[in-house]
């Protein structure tokens, strides 16, 4: 027992201490570009669904029915001064939001594509 060897095989532990500083540097660069790549598509996916809801939301504000489809709003009820303040307000917000998502999509596609 005493002049037998002991062989050892590479695990990914040992493997990774191996490793030299170029792979290091590359592996910690594939999991950097993963995960901000990731967040990226992510974001843009987040300004896009964002932008639906709002229109979806501007257009919603053209039903007056109250309760339901079959009933309509009192002209004493609607305030026209509010109406206008929120969809002005919407359409602000929206224009906002398609701005920032053209530049998260011109930088993304500059950032990741070839």
């Amino acid at each position: 027992m005493e002049n037998e060897e002991i062989i050892i095989s590479e695990g990914a532990f040992i493997s990774s201490l191996k490793r030299n500083y170029r792979q290091i540097r590359e592996d910690r660069a594939d999991v950097i570009s993963e995960d901000t790549n990731l967040i990226y598509k992510r974001k843009i996916e987040d300004i896009e669904l964002g932008i639906k809801k709002m229109k979806r939301e501007q257009e919603n504000m053209l039903d007056l029915s109250p309760k339901d489809t079959n009933s309509l709003m009192l002209a004493s009820d609607f305030s026209s001064e509010q109406y206008v303040q929120k969809d002005i307000e919407l359409g602000l917000k929206i224009r906002q939001a398609e701005i920032t998502l053209e530049i998260a999509k011109k930088r993304y596609e500059y950032l990741f594509t070839k």
